[in-house]
């Protein structure tokens, strides 16, 4: 039992790095897995994977609370009701991918989540990254605030999260992406993918959670552990991967995301292809 411990500490933090970067965790956690694998059941696997984010989640609401508290007594009635305005363009930027990703999960589960589908995803969106950072180098964003995006910019920007739902694109990739596309700037764009991450990822858990549950399989004592375990490390370290990638943000472009990916992307591509 230790030692599946150890690897969930280890899936916690791989899912606490890259959740929050535009590398794709699910990808990450998918190819760790080729390599660290949990003697748990397949049901358990899938929904672990999946759940261990609401550890992420937790951070993104310990860390913006003050932000995202529409009844902060710190709050003028002007602000408050800007609060509110927030979580409502949240609220329809998840509408694409949350009516897509209940359509197409099982689907997507059954053809995707494979070593070749994730390394040619982190590749594609590699280049994109550094072909949409070119095209905008020395432009200055539309949108500087996350107050001040609007409802049809959310909309269009929740419309290029479906995108992630093919393993290896990355979920915070694809909106900070379609964002930046949109005229929004860096820092806001990272922190509106934030947001959008938190009803995203409950409804995401609840699903496979709920999936697991009426498979019947029962959950072992070590599977409780290894969730429980990966979970804390994933938020532990996504308060710092957080933190990170804003202070990273106001003073760099994504372009190092892109490489990264593609040279992740190529390496993974050869190993799955020889393997």
């Amino acid at each position: 039992m230790v030692i599946e411990l150890l690897k969930a500490v280890l899936f916690g933090i791989v899912e606490g790095i890259t959740e929050w970067l535009p590398v794709s965790s699910t990808g990450h956690l998918i190819l760790l897995n080729e390599f660290v694998t949990l003697k748990v059941s397949e049901e358990f696997q899938s929904m672990f994977d999946v759940v261990i984010q609401l550890g992420a989640i937790l951070a993104v609401i310990v860390l913006f609370f003050h932000k995202l508290n529409p009844f902060s007594p710190k709050k003028s009635p002007q602000k408050k009701k800007a609060t509110w305005d927030l979580w409502f363009k949240v609220i329809v930027s998840i509408i694409p991918s949350g009516i897509v990703g209940i359509l197409l999960d099982d689907w997507m589960d059954a053809h995707l989540h494979n070593g070749i589908v994730v390394s040619l995803a982190l590749i594609v969106y590699g280049v994109a990254f550094i072909y949409v950072e070119r095209l905008h180098q020395g432009k200055s964003p539309l949108v500087d605030r996350v107050w001040s995006i609007d409802y049809k910019t959310a909309f269009l920007i929740g419309a290029f999260q479906c995108l992630s739902l093919i393993p290896g694109t990355s979920r915070s990739g694809s909106t900070i992406l379609g964002a930046i596309i949109l005229g929004v700037g860096r820092s806001a764009a990272s922190e509106f993918s934030f947001f959008m991450a938190i009803p995203t990822m409950l409804g995401a858990s609840a699903i496979k959670m709920l999936k697991f549950l009426l498979s019947g399989v029962t959950i072992t004592g070590t599977e409780v552990g290894v969730l429980i375990i990966g979970t804390v490390v994933s938020f532990l370290v996504s308060m710092v991967a957080i933190r990170a990638l804003m202070a990273y943000v106001r003073k760099h472009s994504f372009s190092a995301f892109g490489v990264y990916r593609i040279i992740l992307g190529a390496i993974v591509l050869i190993y799955f292809l020889v393997k």
